[in-house]
């Protein structure tokens, strides 16, 4: 075997992995499905590690012959052998300096994602309790080793694909009750033993980083007990009027580059009106253009 030859097997044993190879790939992929060029396609073949499965003047299909699928899980099951170090996330320790109150979550958050093995945590309450800002400061924090999803808005696929193709160490999720059951039924196989399952064609993905999942959810009667069960469950407590504005003056500042006079400004003026940062986030980024004023007026329903 030439060198870079058991990497070019891994991949393609991805790609299979990834399709449902008996529907989409009956008479097997091109090298155009795994990008890897013919002549070395064809000398894999000669060396025993993929099958000619169909051959035309314009086709030839291969897969993965036993051979090469040997070679492909003993270079697996090597590599689990070893010791898995994740990259140690680097927290500061006013990661969520904006976020006033809520002192024994951010403790348990800081700890979570700073242990040597997965703990869960899952942000419960109503709107407007400060959830979505400890998602964002994570993110801040954690940069490219965090992914942000809506529970919403994700697709039958699209927690297998996201995690599969960018690896990440941490795993938001907003509305987290909202999230389909395909994506729920992966999440579940994930957070219990390090193996993303994708539902719809019956694969799995084991995962090379230990996911710390870190979700946020409006209804808790929405989750199955099977999903609970897998965090450690916070309900948030609502602001009180000093504490909401005092949050609201910290994030616009923060965030939404406002000055601190305008920030204030914004914040005294939705007194009453709001208990939601986000309407205050919505009128900052529409005060350069029409005033802090008539940006309220505008998104804000007259009660």
């Amino acid at each position: 075997m030439k060198e870079g030859d058991l990497e070019l097997l891994i991949e393609i044993a991805k790609f299979e992995d990834s399709v449902d190879m008996e529907k989409e790939y009956k008479i097997g992929w091109s090298w155009r499905h795994v990008r890897i060029w013919p002549a070395t396609l064809s000398r894999l073949f000669k060396d025993g590690y993929l099958d000619n499965v169909f051959r035309s003047n314009s086709y030839t299909g291969y897969r993965l012959s036993e051979t090469g699928r040997v070679m492909v899980t003993s270079k697996q099951q090597e590599d689990a052998a070893e010791p898995v170090t994740s990259q140690q996330l680097d927290i500061a320790g006013n990661i969520f300096g904006d976020i006033i109150g809520h002192d024994e979550v951010k403790e348990l958050l800081k700890a979570c994602l700073l242990a040597e093995k997965p703990v869960h945590v899952l942000l419960a309450g109503p709107p407007a309790l400060a959830k979505s800002l400890f998602l964002w400061d994570i993110e801040r924090a954690a940069g490219e080793k965090a992914i942000w999803l809506v529970g919403s808005a994700t697709s039958k696929a699209g927690l297998w694909d996201i995690v599969s193709e960018r690896e990440p160490q941490i795993l938001l999720i907003d509305e987290l009750d909202k999230m389909n059951a395909a994506d729920t039924a992966a999440l579940l196989s994930m957070m219990e033993g390090g193996r993303l399952v994708r539902a719809k064609r019956g694969r799995e993905l084991n995962l090379s980083n230990q996911l710390r999942v870190v979700a946020a959810s409006n209804r808790l009667g929405m989750l199955s007990p099977e999903l609970r069960s897998r965090f450690a469950i916070r309900t948030l407590s609502a602001y009180s009027r000093a504490d909401f504005l005092t949050v609201v003056r910290g994030v616009l500042a923060s965030r939404e580059g406002l000055s601190p006079e305008t920030a204030a400004e914004v914040a005294e003026k939705l007194d009453g009106r709001t208990q939601d940062v986000r309407d205050a986030i919505r009128v900052a980024r529409l005060t350069p253009q029409l005033g802090v004023s008539r940006s309220i007026e505008l998104l804000m329903e007259k009660n």
